[in-house]
Parts: structure tokens; C-alpha cells; sequence
């Protein structure tokens, strides 16, 4: 059986490459050769020290095997969207299959889990799952299709934000960054928080119109006093931290709409009257997109002239302890992989 790499965390600050079997597809399922690996929060791990053998969630590659019942064809070039979904239930047909409550379980059907991973150079993918990239886009602009704009794509299509509207955006990772480039793609005011001088600068680079610190004293105020006394008509977090959370709530106007990004474990404090019925506040999760809406994706990451500024790091995979490194410095937009290099 041919064999492949991929990478592992050992340690604190330990990451290492490893070579494992390549495994073939079965039924709906394609083998991808991975071009471009997207990293996301993977240096948490990193940092902590957790072993990790199953890294990475983005990718765009190269169907290079296919499943018998598989409705790709080798030689696709393909956008592997996040985790997975049954295809059958009425969530993954209506597109939402990252909600899907019946995924399938890779080591039950393959025996292993290898092709998990997208830091790696291969990678097993559900047909419905592995999206076209479009002829003239390249697989490191395609890669963005996954976290670095779809997150907030996904957020700014439910709270239907539009150039009437002023967004606050809280937490300037890669995906707070993207959500500043989504929103100026859709002629939207930006205020964004971050207390990281790289991120702020990054977004006034993508156009947002004011950048605060979130440590500032009244920060709820200047946010109205940049809003005419009202607030903002729409708020996203990507932070996933509740002090931001709440920033979101208590500085969106009357009416206003907010969603979370963010992955958050903590328990945020909402009073449901003063916050939710006086203020009549719509507070939404949203976790990816609705595979429906990745034409218009596309469409963000072909026509934005800031799709380039989006991208600070390129590293090969061979060199992947130095781009987990620069990912913890928190001084980055999107890093990305090259595995075969």
C-alpha cells in the first residue's frame, strides 16, 4: 500500500511529520490529493501540548481516486468543505450538513481514521463535499472558500447585512478578518475590536473605518458615538470570548441583529428582558454556510480586490513547525500549507 505524509503533534511546541497508508475510497467517497491546507486553531493543540494525529479541517486539492458510486470524476479540482454529514437527512439536503446529527464514522467504515486530516497530503471527502473551484482560481484563493470567508459569508447571508448597515465586528483572527473583507464586499460600515495591533492594522488595510480595544474604558459609548447615539445595525463575533459576546449585545441598536462565530464553551449572562424583548435583539449561532450559497463565495474570492491581503503566510509542510509557531504569535491573517513541499 503507497504511503503518504502527514502531521502530528507529540508535545508542548512538538510537531512532526509521519508517514501513513493512503487509503482508497469506497461508495461516494473521493481520495484528494491535498494542494493547499488552510490552518485554523490547530496551535492550540500545538501550545497545550495535546497529541494530535487527525490535524486540519480546510483544504483544495485534486480528486485523484474515486468511489464507485462517486458523482466527481478524477482530475476535479475541488474545495473540501469542514467535517462531514450523512447526505440523506432534510439538513444536508436542504445544504446545512454541518448540522447533520448522523455523520458517518470513518474508522466503521474504513477501519482507520486516515484521510481525516488535511495537514496531510492526502484526504478521504463525501462527494457532496468536495466543491468545484472555478477555471482561473487558484487553489490558494479556493482554499479561503472554507474559513477564512465562509464562516462570516454564512453569518452576513442570515443577517442579511447589507451597505445600509453598520457592523461591529469583535475578534480579528483570520476569521474576524475575513468577515472585515465580507462586509466591505457587501458596502458595509465596519467598526471592529481587537486589542492586537497586527489584526487592527490588517483591517483597516481591508477597510474597516474605525478599529477599537476592546480594554478601552466606555467602549459601549464611543461605539454609539460613532453611530449617531444608536448603535450598530448588525454585530458578529468571531472571538468566541463572552466579554466580546456581551460587547455585541449591549452595542447593537434597537431592532439590530448578531451573530456568534465564535466557538465558546463559557456561559454568556443574557437578561432576556432588558437585552432580548425591550431591545428586540435577533441573536443568531451560525457554524459554516449553506452549501447553496458557495457560488456566491466564489464570487467574494474572484471579484474582492482584498482576497491577496487575506493570506500573510505560505509555508510548505515541511516546514510546519515554524508555521505553528507564527500561528500561536496571533500576528497572522490565514497561513497556509503546501503539503507537497
Amino acid at each position: 500500500m503507497p504511503t503518504a505524509q502527514k502531521v502530528v503533534i507529540e508535545g508542548p511546541w512538538q510537531s512532526s511529520l509521519t508517514e501513513v497508508d493512503v487509503p482508497e475510497p469506497i461508495g461516494n467517497w473521493a481520495l484528494v490529493k491535498i494542494h493547499v491546507a488552510p490552518m485554523c486553531t490547530e496551535y492550540k493543540a500545538f501550545l497545550a501540548g495535546t497529541p494530535s494525529a487527525f490535524l486540519g479541517h480546510e483544504a483544495a486539492g485534486e480528486v485523484v481516486a474515486v468511489g464507485p458510486a462517486a458523482r466527481v470524476r478524477v482530475g476535479d479540482r475541488v474545495v473540501a468543505m469542514p467535517l462531514a454529514g450523512c447526505g440523506l437527512c432534510p439538513l444536508c439536503v436542504a445544504g446545512d450538513y454541518i448540522h447533520c446529527e448522523q455523520r458517518p464514522d470513518m474508522q466503521a467504515l474504513y477501519g482507520t481514521r486516515e484521510g481525516a486530516a488535511t495537514y496531510a497530503q492526502y484526504l478521504l471527502k463525501q462527494d457532496f463535499l468536495l466543491m468545484p473551484i472555478p477555471e482561473g482560481v487558484s487553489y490558494e484563493h479556493a482554499s479561503l472558500a472554507c474559513c477564512g470567508i465562509g464562516p462570516s459569508f454564512g453569518a452576513f447571508h442570515l443577517l442579511g447585512l447589507s451597505a445600509f448597515d453598520t457592523v461591529l465586528i469583535t475578534g480579528l483572527g483570520p476569521v474576524g478578518l475575513g468577515a472585515v473583507l465580507n462586509a466591505r464586499f457587501r458596502g458595509a460600515r465596519v467598526i471592529a475590536v481587537d486589542s492586537v495591533r497586527y489584526r487592527a492594522e490588517k483591517a483597516r488595510t481591508l477597510g474597516a473605518s474605525a478599529v477599537l480595544d476592546p480594554r478601552e474604558p466606555g467602549i459601549v459609548d464611543h461605539i454609539r458615538d460613532l453611530t449617531g447615539g444608536r448603535g450598530v445595525d448588525c454585530a458578529l463575533d468571531c472571538s468566541g470570548v463572552v466579554a466580546a459576546e456581551r460587547l455585541c449585545i449591549d452595542a447593537t441598536r434597537r431592532k439590530g441583529k448578531i451573530a456568534f462565530v465564535g466557538e465558546c464553551n463559557d456561559e454568556l449572562p443574557i437578561r432576556v428582558s432588558p437585552d432580548m424583548l425591550r431591545k428586540g435583539l435577533m441573536l443568531i449561532g451560525s457554524w459554516h454556510y449553506n452549501l447553496n450559497v458557495y457560488p456566491q463565495v466564489m464570487q467574494v474570492i474572484q471579484r474582492s480586490p482584498a482576497v491577496e491581503t487575506l493570506i500573510s503566510h505560505v509555508f510548505p509542510m515541511s516546514r510546519v513547525q515554524e508555521a505553528l509557531e507564527t500561528s500561536a504569535s496571533h500576528e497572522t491573517c490565514k497561513i497556509l500549507l503546501k503539503p507537497w513541499e
